[in-house]
């Protein structure tokens, strides 16, 4: 069964915390484009243009013994042709933010261009409860 676009933006979005999490660099390399400009603001920082600048922040940040623990909730994606972008929650030691993060197609991935995250008073939803089971006889 092949994915939706949708359901392949989410998976690189799961992958972009789950290196965050893990604090994989190598991994977080792979999510962000190769062949486009990039750019991330961090909360509290002015932004970053370039791969360079980007892939240093985030080498800073996962390489500190201080790299704060991270989990995204109800993640939501807006495709647009070549273009998506993500609204999700991150909860970051306790805080939430709010993140936008873009992405674009690379060959037959979609690639992180740009991250943004900033503080919210909103706390993320409540998970939604799985589908029930149904048996048939």
């Amino acid at each position: 069964m092949r994915l939706s676009d949708e359901e392949n933006v989410l998976a690189a979005n799961a992958a972009f915390y789950d290196a965050f999490a893990r604090r994989d660099m190598a991994a977080m390399k792979r999510v962000w484009a190769d062949t486009h400009d990039i750019a991330c603001i961090h909360p509290g920082w002015g932004p970053l243009h370039g791969r360079d600048a980007v892939m240093e922040s985030w080498q800073r940040i996962l390489g500190s013994a201080n790299a704060p623990r991270i989990v995204c909730a109800a993640p939501r994606a807006y495709v647009m042709g070549a273009l998506v972008f993500v609204l999700c929650f991150e909860t970051v030691s306790g805080n939430h933010l709010i993140a936008t993060n873009i992405f674009v197609r690379e060959g037959e991935a979609w690639r992180m261009v740009h991250h943004q995250a900033g503080p919210t008073a909103d706390a993320p939803p409540a998970p939604e409860p799985p589908e029930p089971k149904t048996t048939f006889h």
